[in-house]
């Protein structure tokens, strides 16, 4: 069967369609400027890349132009739209109503809809993705799968904020955790490669992107991870801040003279390591910018490396141990330099780093000693796999 996979933001469409027998990638692209004008990148496996300028007014006829590009006789994968058996789609929020991805029916957007104040940048636009999909593809099944179901194992605990409790009951404002499908993903890898798929277990997974998490699993279950009620929680990360002081917010909205939102949308879009350097949000310009004397690039990679290694070190103390730790996604499975510093700190765990593993980019293979107490691994990611995965289950 080949699952169509879809990503849908508010002026873009990444997708995937996925033979779900081989797991092979047949083909993949992204449309971009939606609303605007309009592009089309479209990757057919064995075929030239095709790259088309093409209106695209809003999200149904982006999704269009794909099928119609995946149907094309020239650039095409598939030779009618039957050969697609089923749709997945990425939903950033599910709140508390999804604890595991659902088949999409009315009453299941209905659902999403009532989730969209938690992530209203996000939800709109993956339910904009579900309509396009579903008048284009009537009779096709499809699947949400939330980047926060994962996260629904967490304890109480660990997902409430010290509040009052009526802010919980009221407006649902707790931990929710995102990066889910990513972490589900790596994590049952890392179970698997350790060898403890059926017995207790303590795993650390560190998503490092430009938007970064980290994730305690014991168990195979989520039980605590670093971004909170929305992604801004956390890590520095590339344009984020992360956690800090929520007085901080007041004081800056009066110094700056600027509304709350002006300044969550600085939070947002203009701290990070791309606020605290002033060179770039990408950590290879950070290096660049580092290695030729740049101070506030190097305090910038030592402030993320220095949060990372306290978030491990946390979650080794919430689980009472750690058997094994993986870093995954652009960061975490690309930058040898940042997981060397990383290291420096976790030598308390008897973890020592094979400095010649470390140097490989990309590749799924184990970067501590064999000696070390704690193995430590590189697992890269694959959310669309993962979501193509979970909407074969369900259909």
């Amino acid at each position: 069967m080949n699952v169509f996979v879809v990503n849908c933001g508010s002026s873009s469409l990444k997708y995937q369609l996925i033979n779900s027998d081989t797991e092979e990638v047949i083909a993949k692209g992204l449309c971009e400027r939606i609303g605007i004008d309009g592009k089309l990148t479209h990757t057919p496996a064995g075929k030239d890349k095709y790259v088309a300028e093409v209106p695209m007014p809003d999200h149904k006829s982006a999704v269009s132009y794909v099928l119609d590009a995946l149907t094309d006789s020239e650039h095409g994968v598939i030779k009618e739209l039957s050969e697609i058996g089923a749709v997945g789609h990425r939903i950033v929020h599910g709140g508390e109503k999804f604890a595991a991805s659902v088949v999409i029916t009315d009453e299941v957007i209905t659902a999403i809809e009532e989730c969209n104040d938690l992530a209203p940048l996000h939800n709109p636009a993956n339910l904009i993705g579900i309509s396009a999909c579903r008048a284009l593809m009537p009779e096709v099944p499809m699947v949400a799968v939330f980047d926060t179901a994962f996260h629904q194992t967490m304890p109480e605990k660990a997902y409430m904020y010290g509040l009052p409790y009526e802010y919980y009951e009221n407006y649902k404002v707790r931990k929710y955790g995102f990066h889910g499908t990513s972490h589900s993903f790596v994590s049952k890898r890392l179970l698997d490669i350790i060898g403890k798929t059926d017995t207790p277990s303590k795993v650390i997974i560190c998503h490092l992107g430009n938007g970064s998490s980290i994730t305690a699993v014991k168990d195979g279950r989520s039980v605590d991870t670093s971004m909170g009620f929305t992604p801004l929680d956390g890590l520095i990360m590339g344009t984020r801040s992360g956690s800090l002081d929520p007085a901080v917010v007041q004081f800056l909205a009066g110094k700056l003279n600027v509304s709350l939102d002006e300044v969550i949308n600085i939070l947002n879009k203009k701290s990070g390591v791309e606020g605290i350097s002033g060179v770039s949000s990408d950590f290879r310009d950070l290096y660049a910018a580092s290695v030729s004397g740049n101070a506030r690039a190097k305090v910038a990679l030592e402030m993320f490396a220095y949060r990372v290694a306290q978030y491990i070190g946390s979650y080794v103390a919430s689980m009472n141990g750690v058997d094994a730790i993986a870093f995954t996604a652009g960061i975490g499975e690309n930058n040898s330099e940042m997981r060397a510093m990383i290291f420096e700190y976790l030598g308390y765990l008897g973890i020592t780093l094979d400095k010649e593993a470390n140097a490989k980019r990309g590749e799924e293979l184990m970067i501590s000693t064999p000696d070390s107490r704690v193995k430590v691994y590189v697992i890269p990611t694959n959310e669309e796999l993962a979501i193509a995965r979970e909407t074969l289950a369900l259909i």
